[in-house]
């Protein structure tokens, strides 16, 4: 699936808006079907970033927390989905920080990340140890980058988006995403295909 490098932009869930403000009204059942609507796009974010599925559900519960807590200072007249994936993203940077875990990354990241269509069932089992590989890659990339990527590749945001979520200038996300794969690249690829790909390029 492409990833989307000029512009586009978060629109505005159908509801959103309305729940929003029945939340800053007193309305407390409203967050709940907030909760409901993004919980799992906010859970799989923290999941790809703190590694820890028990880590991942309390980033989720204090994400939704603060929601409530600050649903006065949310604009309802913009995307909420910027807003939560900030939280989320601030959060898993403190545990992160406090806990000293490692990214842990979803396993169709292997296909996005090596070019591969995903595999079946059967076909995991064998992949073991390149899946296994691709985790220790992302890993190892320095936090900001592996943020990026998990923005782009897991959730498939822009790069314009990905700016706004993480309040950073775009040409920073890219040279984030750039420095990102190309440092997986070099983990992931064979030397001898590197090698080869640097004469092709140099010929």
């Amino acid at each position: 699936m492409g990833q989307r490098e000029d512009g586009g932009g978060f629109g505005m869930s159908p509801g959103d808006a309305d729940l929003l403000r029945r939340l800053q009204a007193g309305q407390v059942e409203a967050l709940g079907l907030l909760y409901d609507r993004h919980r799992q796009r906010v859970y799989r974010t923290a999941l790809a970033v703190t590694m820890d599925p028990e880590v991942a559900a309390d980033v989720l519960q204090e994400t939704f927390l603060r929601l409530h807590r600050f649903a006065d200072r949310v604009d309802a007249g913009r995307p909420l989905e910027p807003w939560l994936y900030r939280v989320t993203v601030n959060l898993a940077y403190s545990e992160m920080k406090r806990r000293r875990r490692w990214l842990r990354f979803l396993e169709e990241m292997k296909a996005r990340l090596v070019g591969e269509h995903w595999p079946g069932p059967q076909k995991l089992i064998e992949q073991d140890e390149e899946v296994r590989r691709v985790r220790e890659a992302v890993a190892s990339l320095p936090l900001a980058q592996r943020v990026v990527v998990v923005l782009y590749y897991l959730n498939e945001l822009s790069l314009q988006e990905i700016a706004h979520v993480l309040e950073v200038p775009e040409g920073t996300v890219k040279s984030r995403l750039h420095y990102a794969r190309r440092a997986l690249r070099q983990k992931l690829v064979q030397p001898e295909q590197l090698a080869s790909e640097a004469v092709y390029e140099f010929s």
